[in-house]
């Protein structure tokens, strides 16, 4: 190894990223990567992905759909961040909450590169269409770059 190259997964994590949503499962997944960080002094990254919606929008109804879809967003991500700061004062961890917007695969996938994450924790998909097609663990896990747990 070339000195001061980063080199993920050397004395357990150091970087810890969440994927985290409103679902229950996300909760748990949130939950689960504050006491692993919590264990190993460990920093927590939580991001939450803001996925426009797939709407056919027709020119009276388009705007008045996105603001409504862009104050939900920022709801979620207000309340998420609110947990996070809450979560991380309990536990005495360090938190750092990021809102992206796009693809959840790829906007997980840059984060973690970007923060240097040693792994990742996501909530195991409750949609039955995942089954057939992927969901974001799987592609994660696929991916190959990071170890990653899915909470159920």
């Amino acid at each position: 190894m070339i000195p001061g190259e980063f080199e993920l997964g050397t004395d357990g994590p150091s970087v810890i990223l969440v994927g985290v949503d409103e679902s229950v499962t996300a909760a748990r997944a949130s939950a689960y990567a504050a006491g692993l960080a919590r264990r190993q002094h460990a920093r927590v990254v939580s991001v939450y992905v803001e996925t426009p919606g797939a709407y056919i929008l027709t020119a009276s109804a388009g705007a008045s759909v996105l603001v409504a879809e862009e104050e939900a967003h920022s709801e979620i991500a207000k309340e998420l961040s609110a947990r996070a700061t809450a979560t991380a004062a309990e536990l005495g961890i360090s938190v750092t909450f990021i809102v992206t917007r796009g693809d959840p695969f790829h906007e997980i996938a840059r984060v973690a590169q970007e923060t240097r994450a040693d792994a990742i924790v996501v909530g195991a998909s409750l949609k039955a269409g995942h089954r057939l097609l992927g969901s974001l663990a799987v592609r994660l896990v696929k991916a190959g770059k990071w170890p990653v747990t899915v909470v159920p």
